[in-house]
């Protein structure tokens, strides 16, 4: 791969990485719930997520989920219910008496972020359709293929780890000033909200038409 097209590619995976999408929204709510630390293990498992769509790209399997309705439809509709499901627990996340330290925050088991970063991207058929329509465009096709998507895939996953580590440390830093249990509950239900949001948008995409 020239540098050039490195770059641009370099250039474009900062401005994928930096709109809001239920990648953002997963990891603040880690940060929010966890701390940096421990809720960064989400952002762990969204680059897993990422690096089986790449994969799944890189092996041509995209273009056939592309032209399967069935197989878009059933990860499509996955992944609002899953987007549904954290909101539910989010809105239902029991808030700590910082100001009083009646409680500690909650530990959350890393693994567990993992897998929930891991089906956050995972159960996007939009994010793999569109990755099947922009990394083509930065391939050499004279030169060997594998390596070509190992770099693109290693790029893309820096700079989203480093993306993400923003979204999860700005959501931990909001959870210093949320003081009270109220102020903490609003904060929960507000997330909520979004994941729901982020369901909705997923439950509106439509499979083009091939």
């Amino acid at each position: 791969m020239a540098l050039e097209t490195w770059l641009a590619f370099f250039v474009a995976c900062w401005v994928i990485s930096l709109s809001p999408g239920a990648g953002a929204v997963a990891s603040m709510s880690a940060g929010l719930q966890y701390g940096f630390w421990r809720g960064y293990w989400n952002a762990l498992g969204l680059q897993l997520g990422l690096a089986l769509q790449i994969a799944i790209v890189a092996a041509g399997v995209g273009a056939i989920l592309a032209a399967s309705a069935l197989a878009f439809s059933l990860i499509k509709w996955f992944g609002v219910a899953y987007l549904v499901y954290l909101a539910y627990r989010q809105w239902i996340a029991l808030p700590s008496d910082l100001a009083t330290g009646a409680a500690e925050r909650p530990s959350g088991r890393p693994l567990t972020l993992v897998l929930r970063g891991f089906l956050v991207n995972a159960s996007n058929p939009k994010a793999i359709v569109f990755m099947l329509a922009v990394l083509p465009q930065f391939i050499a096709p004279q030169q060997p293929l594998l390596p070509q998507y190992l770099l693109m895939g290693a790029t893309m996953i820096v700079v989203d780890l480093i993306v993400m580590a923003g979204y999860t440390g700005l959501a931990s830093r909001v959870l210093r000033v949320l003081r009270t249990p109220r102020q903490q509950r609003l904060m929960n239900r507000s997330f909520a909200a979004l994941f729901v949001a982020a369901a909705g948008l997923l439950a509106t995409v439509k499979r083009a038409a091939v």
